[in-house]
């Protein structure tokens, strides 16, 4: 336990982790978090809450992203602006067909090149290429794909992708939420973060009864405590 990244810090895991869960499942505040820990008896400032979700913020979601079942074989990929200090900068996301993020990406232009990046980007993530990709007309996804993934399917229709654009609506409510983002690092430590947690606690709950969808959420609570375990340990 000597090397754990926990050492040092004043609340135990179950705390931390706990606060780091509140901000990035829910649309709220660091100060948020610290009125709903005060109100359970635990008094920190909301300073030190945004302290411990810029530490353990990736590593949580890595430790999710390692453990969950491998994803699906159709990917629906989009892209959404933010403007960040006046600039224009894209926001590249791929959910499978069950609706799990897949990966994020900030960056600065959505010309082929941006494509192909991404496209790298997540056949690193999952380790497999997928049957099929879904995405709007842009004509930089069709450029890319003929390079890095010349034997994957492709569909482009205006109305096929609307899954992925539904995985952006957390982003900007979050984005509304913090009044923008500070810089195109920040944008990108956030919703990188804040993709694979939410997407982790929100499986689409229309699809289940509701035994299967408690039972569900417990797996997925497990989980993240065997997570938390994990990263005391390592």
């Amino acid at each position: 336990m000597s090397d754990s990244p926990y050492r040092g810090h004043r609340f135990p895991k179950e705390i931390i982790s706990y606060c780091v869960w509140l901000y990035f499942r829910f649309g709220v505040s660091f100060r948020d978090v610290e009125e709903m820990m005060a109100s359970r008896g635990v008094l920190l400032s909301y300073e030190t809450v945004r302290r411990w979700c810029d530490k353990f913020g990736q590593q949580f979601a890595d430790g999710l992203r390692r453990r969950r079942a491998r994803t699906g074989d159709k990917w629906h990929l989009d892209e959404v602006f933010l403007k960040i200090n006046g600039m224009t900068h894209y926001l590249w996301r791929a959910v499978d067909q069950h609706g799990v993020v897949v990966d994020i990406l900030m960056q600065r232009k959505r010309d082929r090149f941006a494509v192909m990046r991404f496209f790298r980007r997540l056949l690193r993530a999952t380790g497999h290429r997928p049957r099929v990709i879904i995405t709007d007309k842009l004509r930089s996804y069709a450029a890319a794909k003929r390079i890095v993934m010349p034997h994957v399917a492709h569909r482009q229709h205006r109305y096929l992708n609307n899954r992925a654009e539904n995985s952006h609506q957390p982003t900007r409510e979050r984005e509304r939420r913090m009044r923008r983002f500070k810089s195109a690092h920040h944008a990108q430590r956030f919703v990188e973060v804040h993709g694979i947690i939410a997407s982790h606690f929100r499986p689409r709950r229309h699809l289940f009864s509701a035994p299967d969808y408690r039972r569900l959420r417990s797996e997925r609570f497990r989980l993240w405590n065997e997570m938390t375990e994990a990263t005391a340990l390592a």
